[in-house]
């Protein structure tokens, strides 16, 4: 298919509850808004059907790649609403009985899975009062993912992935020229360092970047930073919201990329 030269996409906000039914429910809620308003391609948050009282709530309800009701939803919302769906992430089946695949699922509009990403960098933090440790739950992937789009060539990404630039520089050099990253940033490391990140990533591959968050109080008490937003490759962020559920819409033109990349070919002077 011929690559759109201008198109609507949704970062769809959510405060995700440890019942995966009612998250379902919500994602779906937002899908429709998003589709009644234009949008061509909707990315949902890292964790959106599920974000648990505890680590082992994912592992109890993840599913075998290709089958379960999470996977079936996303196929059956993408088709139903003729839109690319971007499956937040997901918790899928891995060989470690106590443990998970984080993973990114990418539908087409015909309900057609076009690709999967598993989460390569696992987030770990202690402040004191504040601990994350995702290496006791999740199995990291290894591979980076782009795949063909008619919204252009897409890379893949997750939370705190986005901390670790060689990755998005590798995508960019797989010819990426929209970055999606859903995430689920703290409110800690978010206030402090989620805006920046993001625009360094768009402005240093000269890429369109959409980032879905989750973001409020969850009912375990953990509290996520939300601003879902997205960043045009001159860093500009053109939609964002700061806090609770909602439909960020954006309107990307790829002429404007390449309009970018030709002015500044950064892409092309790279030595090292």
């Amino acid at each position: 298919r011929m690559t759109l030269q201008r198109f609507r996409v949704a970062a769809l906000q959510m405060v995700s509850a440890p019942e995966v039914d009612a998250n379902l429910r919500r994602a779906e809620a937002l899908i429709a808004e998003a589709a009644a308003a234009g949008a061509q391609l909707v990315a949902l948050p890292e964790y959106f059907c599920l974000l648990g009282r505890q680590d082992g709530d994912k592992v109890a309800v993840r599913e075998a790649d290709g089958s379960g009701p999470i996977q079936q939803f996303l196929a059956e919302a993408a088709l139903r609403h003729g839109l690319w769906l971007i499956g937040g992430t997901l918790p899928l089946w891995c060989d470690a009985p106590d443990k998970v695949r984080n993973s990114c699922l990418v539908f087409d509009d015909q309900g057609q899975r076009r690709a999967r990403y598993d989460k390569i960098h696992l987030f770990g933090f202690d402040n004191g009062s504040e601990r994350f440790d995702e290496a006791r739950s999740i199995q990291p992937g290894t591979q980076p993912v782009t795949l063909d789009s008619p919204f252009g060539r897409i890379g893949l990404s997750v939370c705190y992935d986005l901390r670790f630039p060689e990755l998005y520089r590798g995508l960019a050099a797989e010819g990426a020229q929209l970055l999606l990253v859903p995430s689920a940033f703290t409110h800690t490391t978010g206030q402090a360092h989620w805006e920046v990140l993001l625009r360094a990533r768009a402005v240093e591959n000269l890429c369109w970047v959409v980032a879905s968050a989750q973001g409020g109080w969850h009912a375990n008490g953990r509290r996520t930073w939300g601003h879902s937003l997205c960043v045009n490759p001159w860093g500009e962020v053109v939609a964002q919201q700061a806090t609770d559920a909602g439909v960020v819409l954006a309107d990307l033109d790829m002429d404007a990329l390449l309009r970018w990349r030709s002015q500044l070919p950064a892409l092309g002077h790279r030595l090292l």
